[in-house]
């Protein structure tokens, strides 16, 4: 077994799962997203991209560039809760659906992230 596969391959889904728990939900009602899942999720997807930084590959280039965006569309949601919480004082609806939005972006990358770590596993041979 290759130990640094086995780590990469964990967290590239608890990426996915974590994302998936925040994204989950109605998107016009804030309190059935949980801002620590949030956090969670940015945690999560950036220790991810660090370990997808060894992989000199095609497919690593990939799943590099796919974490990348995850990282940036789950930084821009906190951001953008961040922003109308403290400088607008108030998170109204549209803030909220472009909380959700973002977060639903970064569970697209992780899905794709997943799916070709997935192929590549399938594709090797011993």
């Amino acid at each position: 077994m290759n130990m640094h596969k086995i780590m990469s391959g964990s967290f590239f889904i608890l990426a996915m799962t974590v994302n998936f728990g925040f994204f989950y939900g109605d998107p016009t009602i804030l309190i059935e997203h949980s801002s620590y899942e949030l956090f969670a999720a940015i945690i999560v997807n950036l220790i991810a991209t660090v370990l997808k930084l060894g992989d000199r590959t095609q497919l690593g280039a990939v799943l590099l560039a796919t974490s990348i965006v995850a990282d940036i569309q789950l930084i821009a949601s906190a951001t953008v809760w961040a922003f109308a919480m403290y400088v607008m004082s108030s998170v109204g609806t549209e803030a909220i659906t472009a909380i959700i939005s973002l977060s639903g972006g970064a569970l697209l990358a992780n899905i794709v992230s997943v799916i070709l770590f997935i192929g590549d596993t399938l594709k090797s041979k011993r």
